[in-house]
């Protein structure tokens, strides 16, 4: 059985039972839309945090992690902010040369591999923590996440991410470590992972009341916007990270938060695929999920 087909059949026996009628019909919906685009699995969490109120399919089906890892690393470092152990204006020096987690050799990213090649312009010179971390979570600069890791330790933040309750995530190392790669040592999640991380965030659990705010405010000025908050109409606040290895995985993670009134404290919605062979399908297929969400809590 296809690791789609499990996820479908997880969809009819994850969601709770109530309100019965409105669940049935956004579950068959969204399994109706899932199976429209060929994937070889995807992964959805959804739950409202003013009522606990979710809904499942393929939550727990894990996938490589992408840039959704960056999330992680950025409750890291504003616990240590927190503990008073960095401050967000500390510099670091911008180097690209990095240590692999098997052997201790050394490696370099490759400009064309990364989404921002603006860091690569500042080699030799330092950057503030606050500046890397704009960078790793709105234009998904691999250069900034693997010197921040290199300051936190990845191991840390795994620790971390276990204890908010993102208890299968594994975050191992930084990006395009190719040793670890053939090694089978990647960073994998969940869709579960992901939204226990981003509720907590949203609840002002992962870190400080402060920190969870600047992490909001940093997660809301996100660059790629074409998956999630695409399906939602102008003027909802969206708070998200995106992350892509082309042809392999396509996720995003978001904090959804509706206007007044009646918008409630918002919801968490998380949506995971694997090998959708075309970028355009796999962010239509969470631009459509999205929609489907939203118009559902709107009409209940």
């Amino acid at each position: 059985m296809s690791l789609l087909c499990v996820a479908l059949l997880l969809l009819q026996t994850e969601a709770p039972q109530a309100p019965q009628v409105a669940r049935a019909s956004l579950r068959d919906r969204i399994a109706a839309r899932i199976a429209q685009t060929r994937a070889r699995a995807v992964g959805v969490y959804y739950r409202d945090l003013a009522t606990g109120d979710s809904l499942t399919v393929g939550s727990d089906v894990r996938f490589h992690a992408a840039s959704t890892m960056k999330i992680p690393v950025m409750i890291q470092l504003f616990r240590d902010r927190d503990a008073g152990l960095l401050s967000l204006d500390d510099s670091i020096a911008v180097t690209n040369t990095f240590r692999s987690i098997v052997d201790s050799s050394p490696y370099q990213l490759d400009v064309t591999d990364d989404s921002d090649s603006s860091l690569y312009k500042r080699l030799g010179q330092r950057t503030s923590i606050r500046d890397l971390i704009e960078l790793m979570e709105t234009v998904s600069s691999n250069l900034a996440t693997n010197l921040l890791i290199a300051r936190v330790d990845a191991r840390r933040a795994n620790a971390t991410a276990h204890a908010l309750g993102a208890d299968s995530i594994l975050v191992l190392r930084g990006v395009e470590d190719d040793k670890a790669y053939r090694a089978r040592l990647n960073n994998t999640t969940t869709a579960r992972d992901l939204g226990m991380l981003l509720a907590a965030i949203a609840n002002a659990t992962a870190a400080s009341a402060g920190s969870c705010r600047d992490m909001l405010a940093i997660l809301g000025r996100q660059q790629f916007n074409e998956g999630i908050p695409a399906g939602l109409p102008a003027g909802i606040r969206v708070y998200h990270k995106t992350g892509w290895i082309g042809q392999v995985v396509y996720h995003d993670a978001a904090f959804v938060e509706p206007p007044p009134p009646g918008g409630g404290r918002g919801y968490v919605l998380v949506v995971m695929t694997g090998g959708i062979q075309k970028d355009d399908d796999a962010h239509a297929l969470a631009r459509d999920l999205s929609k489907l969400v939203f118009d559902a809590r709107r009409k209940r």
